[in-house]
């Protein structure tokens, strides 16, 4: 149990929760400011890596990712110096994987090949739509000429580039939706997240929608018929998914997000940013302080930390549960026992398999393609 994180991996992820303007589907913690003090963000973020690091020394450090919010509002010379921190706080890995999230309205040659020579070697573009219209929908303060020029400049930098789309938007078509898809895959390098459309309280999309505002979302039906043709047309351009959401050629799949997937242990720091670490055997889930102030006094006081949970054992479980069935590769069917303290319900996989939902294949549990279409349907099945 005490090493169990191991299984995942070890990463940081750093917030920044500053946007140039609020998006009406966001619900991540992020903030419009036009005043930023980046000085004083950096002396944040670096104590808060220092005390983290203290309580778990010598780890091999597998991956870093910058989100937000916007990261590439970030100076280059923060980045540099939070990178830097962190290789010298704990034993970077080899193959570090270092992530950097960007709107294509924030990009510029001069600033990335910044961000390339901090160490970044990776980014992750917020592009959502391929269509002028549905991004002025979005809320997105970029075209698609723009994202088009972003993302040539952000491949010329970098070998490593992803990209996000959004799909079941408002009046979208099943054939605008591959035909929009199949422009993507013509673009892509080796690796796409594609999020159906959710609507979320708290947000503006989701004020709309109570109100009756919101029209021309797709039905359930349609909603489903494009997630199915996502799954044929990306196998198609060979980046298959392995994850719900995220498909890649192979090996270039997200590895900080893997940690997540595989249930290992990150630091999280900044305004809103969770963790899981494991201290003395116990795994802990921390969440900070989500106004950037707030954040910031509670910095200057020791800690960033406003909630620091102890797991038991069954929470454990089910989150490696939760996050594994996400993945094509699916959970370790004795790592599950080990951590709840009994194995999975024999008649509930078999009950799921029969479904043609679930299959086991090599000691790991994992979704069939019918299966990941109702995904949230069997991990609640499974669930003890």
């Amino acid at each position: 149990m005490a090493d169990d994180w191991r299984n995942g991996g070890f990463g940081l992820y750093v917030h920044w929760p500053f946007c140039e303007a609020k998006c009406p589907y966001c619900d991540f913690n992020s903030h419009v400011s036009r005043n930023i003090n980046q000085k004083q963000w950096l002396t944040a973020y670096l104590s808060e890596l220092q005390r983290s690091a203290a309580e778990t020394p010598d780890r091999v450090l597998n991956t870093i990712f910058f989100g937000g919010g916007t990261p590439s509002l970030m100076d280059p010379a923060t980045v540099a110096a939070v990178i830097d921190e962190a290789r010298a706080l704990w034993r970077p890995a080899n193959d570090m994987e270092i992530t950097l999230e960007a709107n294509p309205g924030s990009v510029e040659a001069g600033r990335f090949a910044a961000y390339r020579d901090a160490g970044v070697n990776r980014i992750s573009m917020g592009v959502q739509a391929l269509n002028d219209e549905d991004l002025r929908r979005l809320g997105r303060i970029h075209t698609v000429a723009e994202a088009r020029a972003a993302f040539d400049i952000a491949r010329n930098c970098f070998e490593r580039v992803s990209f996000d789309l959004i799909y079941a938007r408002q009046h979208q078509t099943l054939d605008a939706w591959r035909a929009e898809l199949t422009e993507a895959l013509n673009m892509a390098v080796g690796h796409l997240s594609l999020y159906q459309l959710t609507i979320e309280e708290g947000t503006a999309f989701g004020d709309r929608y109570a109100v009756g505002k919101l029209r021309g979302l797709p039905e359930d039906d349609s909603a489903a018929d494009m997630y199915m043709a996502t799954q044929e047309i990306c196998d198609t351009f060979g980046l298959p998914a392995y994850e719900v959401s995220n498909h890649a050629r192979s090996g270039a799949e997200s590895q900080h997000n893997l940690i997540y997937w595989r249930y290992g242990d990150y630091v999280g720091i900044g305004p809103g940013a969770h963790g899981r670490i494991t201290l003395n055997g116990r795994k802990l889930a921390t969440e900070t302080h989500l106004t950037p102030q707030l954040w910031l006094n509670a910095v200057n006081a020791g800690s960033g930390e406003k909630a620091r949970v102890s797991l038991s054992t069954e929470d454990q479980a089910n989150e490696y549960l939760m996050m594994g069935m996400r993945t094509y590769e699916g959970l370790d069917i004795d790592r599950y026992a080990i951590l709840a303290g009994h194995p999975l319900s024999r008649s509930k996989i078999d009950h799921l398999t029969e479904l043609g939902m679930i299959h086991s294949q090599a000691g790991r549990l994992a979704a069939t393609a019918n299966g990941r279409a109702v995904l949230n349907a069997v991990i609640r099945e499974l669930l003890v």
